[in-house]
């Protein structure tokens, strides 16, 4: 080896074992972790089971400091970086029907997918009472696309604020340490050892694998995305350069993640190919950077733009009272066509996509910088 690759190889190594400590270096007191974990079973209906509670408690307690996050692992298995190295159970079943989804997508014989993304907060089933006006306008669109014969597949982000116990955690940037620290899917959760569970990005990343385009039908929240969307949107980043196989850093060994990243990692893009479309509403401002924002973030994922019509920003009840916002919506024809179009838009994208008549340009020219 010449001396230059071993001045190389040295200072890589230097470079991956510089992981950064000190800003969370305690666990949690056994009091503060008791009153959080009791906070659950407020509810007076559960004090003829304080002492079944207190068995719990003790059991999530020794979970918590024993960092049991993954107790049900099985080998890695063939294939794998590492064969014997023990992966969670429950990601290996994320993985393969992440996988079944792509055999869905890529099989020439099957139906036209779209996803078809409701990113407001509100339903019926929760405090506000009330549809969404994204619900409704989805609805537009979906029938239309139906109607030109795609498959749609509804997802109601809004089922985060009235289901019970259904969760998308935060990322934890694990990207930010090393690109293939973060796995595809996501390994960060379930985390059993800090009652981490219920995340329900298992289910979703299957829906984007199969689908062959998105819609994407979302309010303003204070000029940007609502909470939801950025929720899944931040845990997404795993399917822009994400590691299929968690093994090759045995779990989040940051200094082996590191490693493999200064060796050459290829930031691989699962979902690039899809046609994307975007509805962007709202009542007073922010509509256009938001809806920006958002193709922005698709096409970095390699996603592909279905055209000028599938992408819509407007004003419903521009300053008028959210109390009749839903009877403004009724009487504005015209966003609903434009609506309408966004889903044909898109559905012939998709259509044309599939057939091999709406390249990606560029896609397949040399990336000098990959992120």
């Amino acid at each position: 080896m010449a001396d230059k690759d071993k001045a190389k190889t040295k200072t890589d190594t230097e470079a991956a074992n510089d992981v950064r400590k000190g800003q969370v270096t305690e666990f949690l007191s056994r009091e503060a972790f008791r009153e959080r974990f009791l906070a659950r079973y407020f509810d007076p209906a559960f004090r003829t089971e304080d002492a079944a509670i207190d068995r719990l408690e003790a059991i999530a307690w020794d979970a918590y400091c024993q960092g049991r996050k993954a107790p049900v692992t099985e080998k890695a298995g063939a294939g794998a970086a590492d064969p014997d190295y023990d992966l969670s159970a429950e990601w290996l079943h994320a993985r393969d029907a992440v996988r079944d989804a792509q055999r869905m997508h890529d099989d020439p014989d099957g139906p036209s997918r779209v996803l078809l993304v409701i990113c407001a907060s509100r339903n019926d089933f929760t405090c506000p009472g009330e549809v969404s006006k994204s619900w409704r306008l989805a609805g537009v669109a979906r029938a239309r696309m139906e109607a030109l014969g795609m498959t749609v597949d509804t997802l109601d982000l809004s089922l985060l604020t009235s289901d019970p116990d259904r969760h998308i955690y935060p990322c934890k940037g694990c990207v930010s340490t090393a690109m293939p620290l973060c796995h595809w899917p996501c390994s960060c959760y379930p985390n059993h050892a800090l009652g981490q569970v219920n995340d329900w990005m298992n289910d979703i990343y299957p829906k984007w694998v199969a689908a062959h385009g998105v819609l994407i039908v979302t309010p303003t929240y204070w000029y940007q995305a609502t909470s939801p969307l950025k929720l899944m949107m931040d845990r997404l980043v795993c399917a822009d350069g994400g590691n299929p196989d968690p093994s090759s850093t045995h779990g989040k060994k940051a200094a082996e993640a590191k490693a493999l990243e200064l060796k050459g990692w290829d930031y691989p893009k699962h979902l690039a190919g899809r046609v994307y479309g975007l509805v962007v509403h709202g009542d007073v401002a922010g509509v256009e950077s938001v809806r920006r924002a958002l193709s922005d973030w698709l096409r970095w994922m390699g996603l592909v733009d279905a055209g000028t019509r599938s992408q819509l920003d407007r004003f419903i009840g521009y300053y008028a009272p959210y109390a009749t916002s839903h009877r403004t919506l009724d009487a504005d024809t015209g966003v609903q066509r434009e609506v309408e179009n966004a889903g044909a838009a898109l559905a012939e994208a998709v259509t044309l996509r599939r057939q091999g008549e709406l390249p990606a340009v560029g896609c397949d020219l040399d990336v000098p910088r990959p992120k």
